[in-house]
């Protein structure tokens, strides 16, 4: 791959010609007997052919994870700010046409979120919005990032996709990582579930990772929302896109998430599309194998039972003690409604509990912050 390649323009090529029934059991052995792995062994890791060998790939990804992480377990929980959104995404429940309670926190609202989650113990935070530039604006997330300095020592972000100058600037307020959900990578699929607003732009999003590296942030997250469309082609997709941003800027620090689709407001009964729990696991390790320096998180909508496993075997990162409401950490009533239903309610010292069972290691601060 040469220099001048369009990252975009190769994913979606490589995407095209996966095809996951191709794969025999014999190919998914000789990608496990690999010390690296290429992108036609790693769509071998993620084709049906390789749920027999679930064990055999889990053993190696935990291998892979303790060689390189140890038995640290990263936390973090994210805040939520603002639930006011332009978009029409048929799966979420900030859909602009949605009949929800929208809000957004002031400032001294936002510090209160914080102070409660500092409490915790808790050094590193995700502040997300609903895609708004009207009613989030840049300069009113710079301030909220500015506010968390005082109480964090990472902050992360997942907001509407910026241009370099913008995240630019919110990596000088102070925050490390961005991560951007592509959704889905299957374009058909993607114009079919995305009505209207600039969420609309394929392109744009796709290219949101390299825009906020080249702006100055540490790192960014990569992933897709399994159960859109074909999950093995999209988890496909996200771990080819995140391996290619890595070779183009290998300073920066890649992470991966695997969220499945979740009930919402007004859609009570969405359900994952065909992503069963172990073919979750499948996707984690495979990831692992494609990319063993890369963070991986396992976020709440997932059963406790099965985020212990996971981190137990791949993931690195964990969210606890979380609320996806708007304001709920510092009074007892949510200022504005959920995003999604979470699965694992946990708080931070009934999660980390259950890594010290497992003979891990809870982490909370792993950067130190000289300014």
């Amino acid at each position: 791959m040469t220099e001048e390649t369009n990252i975009m323009d190769e994913v979606l090529r490589l995407r095209a010609a996966y095809e996951p029934e191709s794969f025999t059991s014999e190919d998914v052995l000789r990608a496990l007997d690999k010390d690296s792995i290429d992108y036609r062994d790693y769509a071998a890791l993620l084709s049906p052919a390789a749920k027999p060998h679930l064990e055999k790939m889990a053993k190696k990804a935990q291998l892979l994870t303790r060689r390189q992480f140890g038995n640290t377990i990263a936390f973090f929980t994210p805040v939520y700010i603002a639930n006011y959104c332009e978009n029409q995404c048929v799966y979420c429940g900030f859909n602009c046409k949605n009949q929800i309670h929208r809000a957004r926190l002031e400032m001294d609202e936002i510090e209160a979120e914080y102070q409660a989650i500092a409490k915790t113990g808790l050094r590193e935070v995700l502040i997300l919005t609903g895609e708004s530039p009207k009613m989030s604006g840049i300069e009113y997330i710079g301030q909220a990032v500015t506010l968390a300095k005082k109480y964090f020592s990472l902050i992360g972000l997942e907001i509407y996709p910026l241009d370099v100058e913008g995240y630019r600037y919110l990596h000088e307020c102070g925050a490390d990582f961005v991560t951007v959900f592509q959704e889905t990578y299957d374009q058909e699929v993607y114009s079919q579930v995305h009505l209207a607003g600039k969420k609309r732009i394929f392109p744009y999003r796709f290219n949101a990772q390299e825009r906020a590296i080249q702006g100055g942030m540490r790192g960014a997250g990569f992933g897709a929302l399994l159960g859109l469309a074909d999950f093995r082609r999209d988890a496909f997709s996200a771990g080819v896109h995140a391996s290619m941003v890595q070779k183009k800027y290998p300073h920066a620090e890649i992470a991966l998430s695997v969220p499945r689709l979740r009930p919402y407001i007004n859609h009570e009964d969405s359900q994952p599309c065909g992503v069963s729990e172990s073919e979750l696991l499948q996707i984690i390790c495979a990831y692992r194998i494609l990319l063993p320096y890369a963070s991986i998180t396992i976020s709440t909508r997932e059963r406790s039972e099965f985020r212990d496993n996971a981190v137990s075997i791949a993931a690195t990162k964990i969210s606890a003690s979380v609320s996806v409401g708007i304001g709920g950490r510092s009074k007892d009533e949510e200022k504005g409604d959920e995003q999604f239903e979470i699965s694992d309610p946990r708080s931070v010292e009934e999660v980390a509990e259950s890594l010290y069972r497992h003979g891990l290691q809870p982490s909370f601060n792993d950067y130190i912050r000289l300014i």
